[in-house]
């Protein structure tokens, strides 16, 4: 299985760019991991929130293929326990998912086209949280499923 992680709009701070890169390169450890960054929306003061999200989702969905399992992250998403999230990454794996797409959408969430395309939506929290953050709570708790998975000391419980 490879995993990205699609995200609208770049990280600026150097300290989350640092962290994020950090788990990345141990995520190489365990699985083909990318994040893909789509740029941010130009002219947006002349589009209303609805016209925004159409234009990201439309950005979003160039970046998919029609075989590609998309995993939201979003409010409105199941909520998982880090154990839980690893099992969940395993029955993917076991059922043969070659592609796990998980997207982070710009900050009005996401389209109708893109809710229709996805496979399902989790949420990392109840909390709302940057995108900046939420790059690197995400990476940080992939990583954590996958040691959890090979059964090493990262995770405590």
């Amino acid at each position: 299985m490879r995993i990205t992680l699609l995200c609208v709009g770049k990280t600026d701070d150097a300290y989350y760019t640092a962290l994020i890169d950090k788990f990345q390169q141990r995520l190489k450890h365990y699985v083909p991991f990318t994040m893909v960054t789509i740029p941010d929306v130009k002219n947006t003061k002349h589009l209303s929130t609805g016209q925004q999200k159409v234009k990201e989702g439309e950005a979003i969905m160039r970046q998919l293929s029609p075989s590609d399992q998309v995993i939201l992250l979003d409010e409105k998403g199941k909520e998982y326990r880090s154990v839980e999230f690893a099992a969940y990454l395993n029955k993917l794996m076991v059922g043969s998912v070659q592609q796990l797409v998980f997207v982070v959408g710009g900050p009005y969430g996401f389209d109708d086209a893109l809710y229709q395309r996805a496979n399902g939506k989790i949420s990392l929290s109840k909390l709302t949280f940057s995108h900046q953050m939420v790059r690197l709570f995400f990476v940080e708790q992939l990583y954590r499923a996958f040691s959890i998975l090979k059964r090493e000391p990262y995770h405590h419980e």
